[in-house]
């Protein structure tokens, strides 16, 4: 067994770590560059809208445009920012050293990024799948769409795999790794609203991964699950993707309410309104979230029956919904606020997600969705809760905890600005989006005709997207400003927050604590800020602390998958360079192979002893 860590090159540190906090940040850095491509994607389009009749992009790149805007945003954007901060906070949070199965944690990364840079090579092999995001049948069929179509469904199909098995190690980190005292009842709202993101994730993405695999039957192996002149049924696959996609949108949405549940009460100086309530609302939420899948498809012609109990599943949801908004107002009111950038964009979401939510309500009705569907007045409801919600909760978050990830502050003149610049492009680009909707301009259209009265609200629209385009850029400028000029972080908690991730040290130690900390309280730092001396009490004495190795097997795994799933799309390609089952067994072979070089090989990781512990406390650590 090894005593001590052996010495790599930063390099191959970073490829083969299974350490959360590098993980998390490799997640946000992943990210970060998917949600910059989405919305390059999507100022293109809104200036190709910004006048009628408009040249800037053909039909068809457009098609491919709205589709890999919305996959992207979805699944390689939102979901793994969300993934870093989850990976980085948890374990602090609920006073672990590392997640439940680190090694899984670094395999849940790879296959994500697996999966998204196969569907990004789709621009390369014949044009980008062009079936919107949500891959209608049968606009996705073999008969309708091209190769690109493949890329998408193998794509999603291996990204996805990452995405469940991280849901589930999350769910065994917090079920199974807590401090002692911290009961299910104590644990930070990120913390239960992650918690409950991965039980849908469990959930959610199983059908997905099913309805993906009919799909790719269909196309690859003429299968006949979604072809009607064959016995298939098209509905199906709605109903399977929504059975999903509804979900999907509160895996986005819940760990944001958990960001904005720890900045509101951070910054106001107030514990949290109403915890226990908040609690059960995330999960009734979670429960709702899987009864409403069919308002989107008010207008397939299910009937009135099926229509009227999709209307009120849809309409009840905003009762926990509201109790949410409820409990982050009265947690706001009187408390003494500080208004930062991450306070300002927390705050921001509040009313911001109350418009979306009553677009929502305005959307469940059923005979009126008949007007809305398919317009742009959906576009600007999903916008606000997808832009609205999660994307403030994002920022929310990154201002919130890049202290303690990165060691240094991010610039607050440049924040607020930012977040001037960004809030307004926001509303200018999708509140008249509603307008355009009410006046009949359907969605996912290239051009439209002019004397229409369509012209002054999309050029509207165009402008708030330059706006929102311009604050990104300013972001990215604090970024790199703040890397050299930041000021440096020398104490654990800058903010003089509440929860356990601000007692450990910054930048935090390998193993986060070094000794598993005695939680007495909700707010366990700042109970013992009231009531202790400000340091949490540890439950164990000082000893030897055991950390896993680090393995560049995951991302061998990973390849393996990618070359897997290349080698099946490649079925569908005109003259393939090398026989398609030659690449599809061969990834697998090397998936399978490192799969079984690891159940073989000994790792029992390595130790570090008591005595460099007792070093690093004497020198200011937890």
């Amino acid at each position: 067994m090894a005593t001590q860590k052996k010495e790599k090159s930063v390099v191959w540190d970073w490829l083969t770590t299974v350490d959360h906090k590098k993980l998390g940040i490799m997640y946000l850095i992943a990210g970060t560059l998917f949600f910059v491509k989405a919305g390059i994607m999507a100022l293109f389009m809104r200036i190709q809208l910004m006048y009628p009749e408009m040249n800037f992009l053909s039909g068809q790149t457009f098609n491919e445009f709205i589709t890999m805007h919305g996959t992207i945003m979805l699944f390689l954007a939102a979901t793994p920012l969300l993934f870093a901060f989850m990976n980085f906070i948890i374990p602090l949070q609920i006073g672990a050293r590392d997640v439940a199965f680190p090694f899984v944690n670094a395999l849940g990364f790879w296959i994500f990024l697996a999966g998204g840079l196969l569907l990004s090579m789709s621009w390369f092999f014949g044009g980008a799948p062009d079936a919107g995001w949500t891959a209608y049948v049968p606009l996705s069929s073999r008969d309708y769409a091209g190769v690109g179509l493949d890329f998408y469904v193998l794509g999603l199909q291996v990204a996805g795999i990452g995405t469940l098995v991280s849901g589930i190690n999350f769910l065994v980190t917090i079920i199974n790794m807590r401090a002692p005292g911290m009961t299910m009842m104590r644990l930070p709202l990120f913390v239960w609203t992650s918690f409950v993101t991965s039980t849908l994730i469990l959930f959610a993405f199983t059908p997905l991964a099913a309805g993906l695999a009919l799909l790719m039957l269909d196309r690859i192996f003429d299968g006949q699950f979604f072809i009607p002149s064959m016995g298939g049924n098209t509905v199906l696959w709605q109903h399977i993707f929504w059975i999903f996609g509804h979900p999907e949108v509160y895996i986005l949405v819940l760990p944001a309410f958990g960001i904005i549940s720890e900045v509101i009460p951070a910054f106001s100086r107030k514990r949290l309104f109403g915890y226990t309530a908040m609690v059960f609302a995330t999960m009734i939420i979670a429960f709702l979230g899987f009864m409403v899948w069919a308002h989107h498809m008010f207008t397939v012609g299910m009937g009135p029956v099926a229509n009227s109990i999709f209307a009120i599943t849809t309409m009840t949801i905003a009762v926990p919904t509201g109790i949410k908004i409820f409990n982050w107002l009265f947690t706001m009111w009187g408390g003494k606020i500080t208004f930062n950038t991450s306070m300002m964009f927390a705050s921001s979401f509040v009313p911001t997600f109350v418009l979306g939510g009553v677009t929502g309500v305005m959307l469940a009705m059923a005979p009126v969705d008949h007007l809305y569907h398919d317009t742009y007045f959906v576009v600007a409801h999903f916008h606000y809760i997808i832009v609205g919600g999660i994307v403030l909760a994002l920022f929310a978050g990154l201002f919130y905890w890049y202290p303690k990830m990165f060691g240094h502050m991010l610039n607050e003149t440049l924040g607020k600005l930012f977040f001037w610049i960004f809030y307004i492009g926001f509303h200018l680009t999708f509140f008249v989006q509603h307008l355009l909707g009410l006046m009949g301009m359907p969605r996912r259209v290239f051009t439209y005709l002019p004397n229409q009265g369509l012209e002054l609200f999309n050029l509207i629209s165009t402008i708030g997207t330059f706006f929102m385009s311009a604050g990104v850029i300013l972001l990215v400028i604090n970024v790199i400003y703040s890397a050299f000029k930041g000021e440096r972080v020398t104490v654990a908690d800058p903010w003089d927050a509440r929860t356990l991730e601000w007692a450990t040290p910054t930048p935090v130690p390998e193993y986060n604590f070094a000794q598993t900390p005695q939680v007495r309280s909700l707010d366990p730092l700042f109970y013992e800020k009231i009531h202790g001396d400000g340091t949490m009490k540890p439950a164990e004495p000082v000893g030897d602390i055991h950390m896993p190795n680090g393995s560049i097997l995951p991302l061998i795994m990973s390849v393996g998958l990618f070359f897997a799933g290349f080698g099946f799309i490649m079925m569908n390609m005109e003259n393939p360079i090398i026989n398609p089952w030659i690449v599809a067994i061969g990834g697998l072979a090397i998936t399978f192979g490192a799969m079984f070089v690891r159940s073989v090989k000994e790792d029992h990781g390595y130790h570090i002893p008591a005595s460099q512990i007792k070093a690093d406390l004497k020198k200011g650590g937890n």
